[in-house]
C-alpha cells in the first residue's frame, strides 16, 4: 500500500543502501546476513551448458540493477544536479518527470526522501559489484559479445568479481577484457574462477 501512495514522504526504503548483485548458488550467502542490500541471483555455472543463462544475467537482471544503482548514487553524491528535489514540492509533468515546486527544470532522480531520512543518507554512494560464480572466460566472452555491458565495467560504473569454486572472492575484472587476481596478480592464461 505505502508503495502506490503518493502521499507517503518515504514509502519504501527497499532499494536504498543497494551494494552487490550476487550470481552463485543460494548456499554461498544462506545463513549470511546481507542487510537488505544485495540483490541475489540463484545460478549454478555447472548446469549452464554453454553459458547463455550467464549471458542473460549479465545482460538484464545486472543492467537493471545497474540502473538502479547508479540512480541513487547520482541522487546521493549531486542531489542538486541528478536528484530529485523534495517530494513534497513534486509536481508531475506530462508523465515524463516531474517538477520541484510550480516550475523550474524537469529533476531526473530520486527524490531526497528516498535517500536521506532527515537525519543521515540511507544510501552509501558506492558503485555496484557484481559478484558472479563462473568461469572468468565465459564472462570474457560474454562481455566482448556484448560492448554496452562490457562499457559499465571498463568505465568502472560497476565492479565485476568472480567467485572461486569455494565461495570465495578471487578474480577482479581489471578493464579491458582483463583480470587480476584480489592478492594483486595478473591473471594467466584461461584459468577459471570456479575451478
Amino acid at each position: 500500500r505505502r508503495a502506490a501512495d503518493w502521499s507517503e514522504l518515504r514509502p519504501e526504503w527497499g532499494l536504498a543502501g543497494c551494494r552487490a548483485f550476487i550470481a552463485a548458488p543460494r548456499g554461498r550467502t544462506d545463513g549470511t546476513s546481507l542487510s537488505g542490500r544485495s540483490f541475489l541471483h540463484s545460478y549454478d555455472w555447472q548446469a549452464d551448458k554453454g553459458f547463455g543463462v550467464l549471458e542473460l544475467i549479465l545482460t538484464a537482471p545486472v543492467v537493471v540493477a545497474s540502473w538502479i544503482s547508479l540512480q541513487y548514487y547520482g541522487s546521493t553524491v549531486a542531489p542538486d544536479l541528478f536528484g530529485g528535489g523534495n517530494k513534497l514540492l513534486h509536481n508531475v509533468a506530462g508523465g515524463i518527470g516531474v517538477l520541484e515546486g510550480n516550475g523550474g527544470n524537469l529533476r531526473p532522480g530520486l527524490p531526497w526522501q528516498s535517500i536521506h531520512d532527515g537525519e543521515g543518507y540511507q544510501h552509501d554512494p558506492l558503485r555496484l559489484s557484481v559478484i558472479v560464480e563462473a568461469p572468468r572466460e565465459a564472462m570474457t566472452d560474454i562481455l566482448s559479445r556484448h560492448p554496452a555491458v562490457r562499457a559499465l565495467f571498463d568505465n568502472g560504473w560497476l565492479h565485476l568479481i568472480a567467485m572461486d569454486g569455494e565461495g570465495k572472492l578471487a578474480w577482479r575484472y581489471d578493464r579491458n577484457l582483463g583480470w587480476e587476481s584480489m592478492d594483486g596478480t595478473p591473471a594467466a592464461g584461461h584459468a577459471m574462477a570456479a575451478e
